[in-house]
């Protein structure tokens, strides 16, 4: 069976060669010349170069038994030599080709170069600005101070488009970084049985070199090219290299050449494997290749090319259908925007107020259509959610790393979430439903059907030795029973695990296999036939001392006894074994195995007498006229968690269906032990057999309405191939019946289980027992092997939808309320209540915060409580659109009485109708912090979608939650209150001093005289600024008031009061130095009074077009010397 077997690898990276080879006798040349030929032509060229493989080895100086010797020198002399076994992964993209990626996003396109036009027009100071002509758009668009604010706005669009992309940079970042952490962890995982020193060892691949002499087992994926030293019924996949999809026999006689799958460059990697075939070792689970011989399938690449790309996920197809929708309602909103403030002011101007468009005036209008073009944009920014790939990724990336913790080790993103939409689990039984511990417990020998195991010293000595030889050489060598690590411990098992049962078994009746294996070494086997899933059984031939042959056999125990003619009874003697006799044995013994949930093995022998050597291909003649020695009862308990877990998925709406190649007896008990099957429920238990009837028409094709009638019932399929469990997946994927179509899981461990594990909506693959072709197949491994980590799996998948949707509602409402607020502003009054820059803040900076904060929320055991989402159900249910609109209505309603009569609430300047580059409002400032606060509590309302109470429920379970919303809350504070002003806002409202109350009132009534001609915007901005500060200073002032006035009285600088303001005094901390000045100004003023009226000041009109150009708001121009007399002479010519 097992067969020694030598293999060298030798892996050629592009380098120069060497011209001789180190010391060693094969040139690399020379190895990869002789690695492209195949069949006759490769073994020619061996016997003529080498004369045999024993030959290639001296050259390789490593002998095809004891393998290299261990020695790191020598190791890293051939690496050096050879090259390694290891294909350089590609270049990870650098961090400005993801900050150049995201950069090619529309939207920022379009900001970008409206943020750059703006910019430009706002250091451009039009000629026409003068003249009246060009009406009374020009008014007070460019005054010294204003000018300089009008690069703001542009500017801080640039800076949040800079955020952004720096943001989505670093996200992609960080998601190739953890993906290539995943890559690089599924890589080392690989390992490798090779032979040094005679020991066998696990090596990772990329540790192979040319020289190794490697084992091969059933279902391993080549790593290296390789000769073939010896194997026993060997084949291989080799459809990646050749497009074949039969399996090619090879033999160290015919055809001995093994390749690796991998290619790259389109250069064959070859590396010389001369391999340690040894087949078979996937003994007693019944998972077949689907050709009749076990071989070794190298499928990656074939895996990459045949296999059609699933689907996209259900929340990615929902995802992109809705973020189209949401697109195309932006776009128009935003058009009819810019189309309705472009008609108004072209009306307005040309037809209301009959003006000539002149050339001199271009560049002014040119500045409102580029306002008017930027709130457009700003409306569609707002209303596309770019937070949702972001809130995506991030919660796809937080729970992939979360679910390493829950032993699911995530290879394909999407599958996390597809499985929280999973209707369906396909699983195994061995090893997922039960620990794949196996012991026998009961056994039928020598005609007793003992229960326990039987003491040695009941057993004729005969049986026991015939028992011992069966179970020692029939067995693969590797499968071994080692000692426990930790005293008190179960012993090791290693190797196939129904094996390691017998094994077990033979320890318990205090015998040892190893001598045998000793006195008969695996090349000394003559013939084997390895365990498949079309044979469910396994043969050794081995030459007896008088020249005759024996063949030992153990299989499923209902095929064996078929093949049985004889049986020992119990003074061991051979007695006949009728049909009738076998009928009563299945009753009787191997039915209440099997009702007891064990697995049965039959073990049986044949002898061939010397002379007449029959014909070894021919498999069915061989194997047969067996004569039974005994028959076993394995247990493999179920895994104490496995019920609960169960009873979770069928709580959550997921029907749990066990495949399995066991008897349908030991299926069912283990089923009702999982709670799988309950007693009295409608179900169906189907053989493979019976299943294949009940699904196929006359002519064997399988009818999907058939299909259809079968499935929603089956729990338990057992005796089944891969090839049943491919259909039956297959079949529930495409069955229509139901209202929607099923999302099914499925586990695999075994290399014929790639076919289902890659159709199945979600491939559960296991880490511990599963094949490298099964893990290239699956989406998601399972380190530990244990179903409760496919519940948790569920759970996260479900988490990630939920946080989606969580997200989505707070996002939607954001968009709803700031398109309606900045269409409706902007119709209105001529401008958006809320800036580019401000929406921006919201939309791209503060959603970002929200996805990260409202992506990481913990899942929850509650999630399991509700059935599956399904593919057809929209992803705004109806409760998330109850909270949008309602909350919208609120923001709304809240924000649009601040807009239109919110300065009589704050007792404020209104905001509205501001000219050009006006500086910001405190109204406006106050609708902007409105705004984000009723965002960041929303954020809170937005952690419940199924209309859960209490929406602070394990709030402080997800401190990143906690720390964006104070976070964030922080940042809006800081941003908008001007730090200089704080005095002044706690001021702000108290009503003005009586002294600027004849202004403020002579103001008011300007305003409406002149709001025909709309003059009033510049005035309006002249008026918020200068009062407001006034007001504070004039607190200040009746403070000291009684005290310090005297000797003031040389009018020197001509400074506004703004620029008084501005200076450095003011603002620093020399407060002797500032204060008087400040009371004086209110002294002066007072006295000022009654003296006349004041001189008449060009600013006396609010509105007034010319002259009031020094005082402008932020006008930089500082007094120098901080004069006595000056501030009294700002307010002279300012009131």
């Amino acid at each position: 069976m097992g067969d020694m077997a030598n293999s060298s690898i030798e892996f050629y990276p592009k380098r120069r060669e060497a011209p001789q080879a180190g010391g060693f006798g094969c040139t690399l040349a020379e190895l990869r010349s002789l690695m492209e030929l195949r069949g006759a032509e490769a073994l020619q060229r061996v016997q003529e170069a080498y004369g045999d493989v024993g030959g290639l080895c001296r050259r390789l100086k490593t002998s095809p038994t004891e393998g290299l010797a261990d020695n790191a020198n020598d190791l890293e002399k051939r690496r050096q030599i050879y090259g390694e076994n290891f294909i350089p992964p590609k270049q990870p993209k650098t961090f400005l080709q993801l900050v150049w990626e995201a950069l090619q996003d529309v939207t920022l396109i379009i900001l970008e170069v409206a943020a750059i036009v703006s910019l430009g027009l706002s250091f451009y100071a039009p000629p026409g600005e003068e003249s009246e002509a060009c009406g009374n758009v020009a008014a007070g668009a460019e005054d010294e101070g204003e000018a300089e604010a009008g690069w703001i706005e542009g500017a801080a669009i640039l800076l949040s488009v800079i955020c952004v992309v720096l943001v989505t940079a670093f996200n992609d970042w960080s998601k190739e970084k953890q993906f290539r952490g995943l890559q690089s962890r599924i890589e080392q995982e690989q390992k490798f049985t090779v032979i040094r020193n005679g020991q066998l060892l696990q090596v990772p691949v990329a540790a192979l070199v040319v020289g190794d002499i490697a084992q091969v087992k059933y279902g391993d994926l080549l790593p290296a090219d390789g000769v073939l030293i010896q194997g026993n019924d060997l084949k291989i996949d080799e459809s990646s290299l050749t497009g074949e999809s039969d399996h090619v026999r090879k033999s160290a006689d015919k055809d001995p050449m093994l390749l690796s799958g991998k290619q790259q460059d389109g250069a064959m990697e070859s590396s010389q494997t001369k391999a340690k075939k040894q087949d078979g070792a996937a003994a007693m689970e019944m998972q077949p290749l689907k050709s009749a011989e076990g071989g070794e399938t190298e499928e990656r690449e074939r895996k990459r090319a045949s296999v059609p790309k699933k689907e996209k996920s259900v929340l990615q197809g929902k995802l992109t259908k809705l973020a189209v929708q949401i697109g195309k309602a932006g776009l128009v909103m935003s058009a009819i925007t810019v189309i309705i403030l472009v008609l108004y002011f072209v009306i307005e101007t040309f037809v209301v107020d009959g003006r000539v468009w002149q050339a001199e005036c271009t560049p002014v209008y040119v500045q409102y259509f580029v306002k008017f073009f930027i709130i457009g944009v700003t409306v569609l920014v707002v209303a596309v959610p770019e937070g949702l790939p972001l809130a995506v990724t991030i919660s796809l990336a937080y729970s992939v790393k979360k679910m390493m913790k829950d032993n699911n080790l995530v290879r394909h993103l999407d599958a996390c979430e597809t499985m929280g939409n999973a209707t369906a689990i396909c699983s195994d039984k061995t090893g997922t439903l039960t620990t794949n511990r196996m012991t026998v417990v009961q056994s039928y020998l020598g005609d007793t059907h003992h229960k326990e195991v039987p003491g040695p010293s009941t057993l004729v000595p005969k049986v026991l030795d015939l028992l011992v030889h069966a179970i020692a050489i029939n067995s693969a060598y590797t499968t071994k029973i080692l000692p426990p690590e930790k005293d008190g411990a179960l012993p090791r098992q290693v190797g196939n695990k129904t094996e390691c049962a017998l094994l077990g078994f033979v320890l318990d009746l205090r015998r040892d296999c190893q001598p045998v294996r000793e006195q008969i070494p695996e090349d000394k086997l003559y013939k084997v036939y390895t365990f498949n899933s079309v044979r469910k059984s396994m043969s050794t031939v081995v030459r007896l001392p008088d020249g005759g042959f024996r063949l030992f056999s153990k299989g499923a125990s209902e095929i064996l006894l078929k093949k049985c003619t004889h049986i020992l009874n119990s003074s061991g003697e051979l007695r006949g074994f009728r049909p009738r006799d076998r009928d009563e044995m299945v009753k009787k013994v191997i039915e209440p195995m099997a009702c007891d949930g064990l697995r049965t093995i039959c073990v049986a022998y044949r002898d061939f007498p010397a002379g007449q050597e029959p014909n070894w291909d021919n498999e069915q003649e061989v194997v047969g006229e067996l004569t039974c020695i005994a028959i076993v009862g394995i247990e493999d308990p179920v895994r104490p968690e496995v019920p609960e877990a169960i009873r979770k998925c069928q709580r959550a709406g997921i029907t749990v269906r066990m495949v399995t190649g066991d008897n349908i007896n030991t299926a069912r008990a283990i089923a009702a032990k999982c709670g799988i099957i309950q007693p009295g429920d409608d179900f169906l238990c189907l053989e493979g057999k019976e299943f294949n009837r009940r699904i196929r028409n006359e002519k064997g094709e399988i009818e999907q309405e058939r299909l259809d009638k079968v499935w929603p019932k089956l729990r338990v399929l057992a005796r089944s191939s891969p090839t049943d469990k491919h259909t039956l997946v297959k079949g529930i994927i495409d069955s229509t019946t139901g209202e929607q179509r099923q999302v099914v899981a499925v586990t695999g461990d075994g290399t014929n289980d790639g076919p289902a594990l890659k159709k199945a909506d979600v491939g559960f693959a296991m880490g511990i027992a599963g094949t490298d072709v099964a893990k290239e197949a699956s989406d998601i491994i399972l380190t530990d092997d244990n179903f409760t980590s496919i519940v948790k799996a569920v759970m996260w998948g479900r988490n990630v939808y939920d946080s989606i949707s969580k997200f989505l509602q707070f996002q939607l409402t954001v968009n709803v309320v700031a398109v309606i607020v900045a269409f409706t502003g902007a119709c209105i009054t001529q401008d958006s209540p809320l800036k580019a820059v401000q929406m921006l803040w919201v939309n791209l900076i503060m959603d970002t915060f929200a996805s990260l904060a409202l992506a990481t929320e913990p899942p929850t055991e509650a999630l399991l409580l509700r059935k599956p989402y399904g593919r057809d159900k929209p992803l705004i249910s109806r409760t998330m659109m109850k909270n949008i609109l309602g909350h919208a209505v609120y923001q709304l309603t809240t924000i649009f009485t601040l807009l239109f009569v919110g300065e009589l609430f704050f007792d404020i300047d209104s905001g509205r109708n501001a000219p050009l580059h006006a500086p910001p409002s405190e109204h406006y400032t106050i609708i902007f912090n409105t705004f984000v606060m009723m965002q960041l509590f929303n954020e809170i309302n937005a952690r419940k979608i199924h209309g859960e109470r209490n929406v602070f429920d394990g709030i402080f379970g997800n401190p990143i939650f906690c720390t964006i919303v104070l976070g964030t809350f922080g940042i809006q504070v800081i941003a908008t209150i001007p730090t200089s002003q704080l005095k002044c806002l706690k001021e702000a409202g108290h009503g003005p001093g009586k002294d600027e109350v004849a202004d403020e009132e002579l103001a008011e009534g300007d305003e409406e005289i002149d709001h025909a001609e709309r003059e009033l915007r510049r005035g309006q901005i002249l008026w918020f600024r200068g009062l407001n500060r006034i007001q504070t200073q004039i607190r200040v002032v009746k403070a000291f008031r009684s005290s310090l006035y005297e000797g003031l009285e040389k009018p020197e600088s001509k400074t506004s009061i703004h620029n008084f303001m501005a200076t450095p005094e003011f603002l620093g901390n020399d407060f002797t130095h500032n204060i008087p000045l400040i009371d004086d100004t209110d002294v002066d003023e007072n006295e000022e009074r009654p003296r006349g009226p004041p001189p008449p000041s060009p600013n006396r009109n609010n509105n007034a077009t010319g002259g009031g150009v020094h005082l402008s708001a932020g006008a930089r121009a500082t007094a120098t010397a901080p004069g006595p007399g000056s501030p009294l002479h700002s307010l002279e010519t300012s009131l």
